[in-house]
């Protein structure tokens, strides 16, 4: 195993009526002035947002507002939420939303805290060396932004999706009701249990020597997200079946997936997030349909490990043979991704890009030859191209 650091801050107040306590909690931290953050009208339509500033007043709590995030959030409104912290001198942002709402925020946050433009922390140009407090009422069980030190950006000129993690952004506290997520779309459901899964997946597949009990932890993480997004899809409000979801996306992108091991592949992530920059498509579906794709591209780097996977969370049979194992493995994670209306390809995620468009989007998952991504196989552009030219097509 690797040595590792644990680190989560992050206090999670979870269960029916938590974001009653909203007010109480920012009042802890001694803040002055609050940025009420949140996405599209729903949190007005469900009264959601109505009881937080209700909180923040009954606190004493002055706020301002900015709304408007959307999937794949953008980086003018980042700038702009900056300028409004700034102006109104807030000293705490809450993002009332799902992981686009709280990416946002993280990163209105390193650019209230920072000198510069806060697109070079995404850009790789420098380090942040602090951020502007953060705290969420989370609405979607998807990102697990809520308590990871990460967040994903989309520069409109370019099109260029990007992520940064430092430690400084994990946010202070995560506000979990798991009633707020049943209002949300099957689609949107089952893409946040998609994107869950991958978190933990993304980890799981590497080149470590790995823990027992990590792998363990992982494994029932897994098993537990699909047993529960099969129920979902039948009876949404099931109150128990959203929370284990919910409580499932915290802890697959807090770390403690990835305890013990290198950190884990990514790649599949990184191959998604230009399809996510140049289609706008929903996360978690976007890593449905690469990810078959992305693992046969790479299963012969370590078949024993997709052959664990196989077995001890698809339920397929040890052939005996480790990468016939793996291989019925993929296609089993194909088939459940199919079973609750994910895409297995291109085509079923509703794209289908230019030969043009894949190199485009192979350069630029490579930050055109400046790096590679991945750890199983290191992937350059060539390779990036093969797998979505390899998905387009799959059936």
């Amino acid at each position: 195993m690797n040595n590792f650091q644990y680190y989560t801050p992050t206090k999670v107040v979870f269960g029916r009526g938590a974001e009653e306590e909203t007010g109480n909690l920012i009042q802890a931290y001694g803040c002055t002035k609050v940025l009420v953050h949140y996405g599209s009208g729903s949190v007005k339509r469900t009264g959601l947002l109505e009881r937080i500033c209700r909180s923040l007043e009954k606190a004493g709590i002055a706020y301002t507002m900015l709304g408007g995030v959307v999937p794949n959030p953008h980086l003018s409104l980042i700038y702009e939420g900056i300028e409004l912290c700034k102006k109104e001198g807030v000293d705490f942002i809450l993002a009332v939303g799902g992981g686009s709402v709280i990416d946002s925020a993280k990163a209105i946050g390193y650019g209230v805290a920072n000198e510069g433009d806060v697109w070079d922390f995404y850009d790789r140009k420098r380090q942040a060396e602090a951020c502007l407090a953060v705290g969420a009422v989370l609405t979607i069980a998807a990102a697990g932004s809520e308590m990871s030190d990460s967040s994903v950006i989309t520069n409109e000129e370019g099109w260029i999706k990007r992520g940064y993690s430092s430690p400084y952004s994990r946010p202070r506290f995560a506000v979990m009701n798991p009633e707020l997520t049943m209002t949300l779309p099957e689609y949107q459901t089952m893409s946040g249990c998609v994107d869950i899964m991958m978190h933990t997946m993304e980890r799981y597949l590497n080149r470590a020597v790995n823990m027992d009990l990590t792998d363990g932890i992982s494994e029932h993480l897994l098993r537990t997200v699909m047993k529960h997004a099969a129920i979902l899809q039948k009876d949404p409000e099931n109150y128990e079946s959203r929370a284990e979801v919910m409580w499932a996306g915290s802890l697959s992108h807090n770390g403690l997936t990835g305890c013990g091991t290198d950190g884990g592949d990514w790649a599949s992530h990184q191959i998604e997030h230009e399809l996510g920059g140049m289609f706008d498509v929903a996360h978690g579906a976007g890593l449905a349909a690469v990810w078959g794709s992305w693992a046969r591209y790479v299963v012969s780097e370590r078949p024993g490990r997709f052959a664990k996977l196989a077995v001890n969370v698809m339920g397929a049979a040890d052939c005996g043979d480790d990468m016939q194992t793996a291989l019925k493995g993929i296609e089993a994670m194909e088939a459940f991704y199919r079973s609750i209306n994910m895409p297995a390809s291109l085509k079923e995620l509703g794209i289908d890009p230019t030969d043009a468009q894949m190199k485009e989007m192979a350069e630029k998952c490579c930050f055109w030859g400046r790096r590679t991504v991945g750890c199983l196989k290191a992937l350059h552009a060539e390779d990036v191209y093969k797998i979505y030219k390899e998905a387009r097509v799959r059936k």
